[in-house]
């Protein structure tokens, strides 16, 4: 499966705002700050998110963006479909069982290709952002020193997320 980097971008904010999501509104510029993004971009991103109802934005002071719905109920899924579109690698799965149906010759390959569909769709769709902030494994909530940069996960996975080098 490839995720954009706008995708990538996303997820990021969207587990930002869930980790504070019992503490109201977090400013744009706090959440590029804390997850390294672009300001810029993120606000494009965050208007898309709103349009999509997931985030709410506030006015004011003490304003900014927050979750509408508790973390527990935002599935890694609805996120990726959002930015990214189908969750499928080979297609989206009315595509592969259309193929299945009509090239005999090769339905196994095109079912193996349905069947890895199925599977990840099936982990995004039961993975929501409350279990990976709380997952001391899979949060990644150690603090990013903006002075000695790490390399962005982009970098170290070119074949995950697209757009960020060779294919392999």
């Amino acid at each position: 499966m490839k995720i954009s980097q706008k995708g990538l971008y996303a997820l990021q904010a969207m587990m930002m705002l869930a980790r504070h999501y019992d503490q109201g509104a977090i400013k744009i510029r706090d959440v590029a700050y804390e997850e390294d993004l672009p300001e810029k971009f993120l606000e494009l991103i965050l208007l898309e998110m709103k349009n999509a109802r997931m985030v709410e934005s506030v006015r004011g002071a003490k304003g900014g963006y927050a979750l509408r719905r508790p973390p527990s109920e935002i599935h890694l899924s609805e996120i990726i479909r959002l930015i990214d579109g189908p969750l499928a690698p080979f297609g989206d799965a009315e595509q592969l069982r259309s193929l299945i149906d009509k090239d005999h010759a090769h339905r196994a390959l095109y079912q193996v290709f349905l069947d890895v569909r199925d599977a990840a769709a099936k982990i995004l769709e039961n993975t929501t952002l409350a279990d990976i902030v709380k997952d001391p494994r899979l949060s990644g909530k150690e603090k990013r020193s903006r002075k000695k940069k790490q390399k962005h996960p982009a970098a170290i996975l070119p074949m995950v997320v697209s757009g960020s080098g060779s294919q392999h």
